[in-house]
């Protein structure tokens, strides 16, 4: 159970993202200590990720701080992990604090039941070769070999694959994958809500079986976070100099 209100946001892809992305974001870390009940990423909160046991990537520490730091204030983080950050581990959980996830978490979020994946993988045939791909750069042989490699050259060895990736839009708009979205709700009548990323789409929309599916889109983008409480899903943007602009706002049935 992640307690209300719940912040939700992802895809910021730190280290690749400009510098007012990355403060914005940790803007936002600072705020939830006050104002959330817990807070969900949806993944890809770092452009490349990666856990060697006696170093850490320099785009990541600040972030990493400001979620250690909202952890140790009471606030529980759930990280779902990424395509661009799925090589999470020990530092993540132990260090750091956070619940991370690779692949989909089920159970309460606010008060609704809730499916959250990043969304990677998801499309049918379009992801296909995709798959093959993320089961052999996940394979712990792969894992640890890669560990294995100096930082310096890993870190630019998997960013410039990392950049091909990220620039890489779906030329739908993200609509396949919205597809998956309405089929999971449609296909699941106790769910009352999923939760996805990867499309940089955001959408807050009720389905025609009754549950809500939602994107919060990219922190990269712009400021864009989800707050689920009992009672509603709101689609807010982030204001530094006043309240937030509430962008959609659907009621629980």
């Amino acid at each position: 159970m992640f307690p209300a209100p719940c912040f939700v946001l992802g895809d910021a892809h730190v280290g690749a993202a400009p510098v007012d992305v990355e403060e914005t974001l940790l803007a936002m870390l600072e705020r939830a200590r006050g104002e959330a009940g817990s807070v969900v990423l949806t993944g890809d909160v770092f452009d490349f990720y990666f856990e060697w046991t006696h170093s850490v990537t320099r785009p990541s520490v600040r972030v990493l701080a400001a979620l250690a730091r909202l952890v140790a204030s009471g606030v529980p983080v759930l990280y779902i992990a990424g395509n661009h950050d799925c090589w999470g581990g020990a530092m993540l959980t132990t260090d750091v604090g956070v619940t991370y996830v690779r692949g989909p978490w089920r159970g309460e979020l606010a008060g609704w039941t809730t499916l959250i994946e990043h969304g990677d993988g998801l499309r049918g045939k379009a992801d296909a070769p995709y798959r093959v791909l993320k089961a052999f750069v996940r394979h712990p042989i792969v894992t640890t070999l890669f560990s294995w490699l100096p930082p310096n050259f890993a870190v630019w060895l998997a960013t410039r694959s990392s950049t091909t990736s990220r620039n890489a839009r779906p030329k739908d708009g993200g609509k396949a994958l919205y597809d998956v979205a309405q089929g999971r709700l449609a296909g699941d009548l106790g769910l009352d809500l999923y939760v996805f990323g990867h499309t940089h789409a955001r959408v807050v929309e009720r389905t025609p079986s009754g549950g809500v599916l939602a994107n919060p889109g990219a922190w990269l983008d712009e400021p864009s976070f989800l707050v689920v409480t009992p009672d509603a899903v709101e689609l807010r943007r982030m204001s530094p100099n006043g309240p937030d602009e509430t962008l959609t706002r659907l009621e629980k049935r």
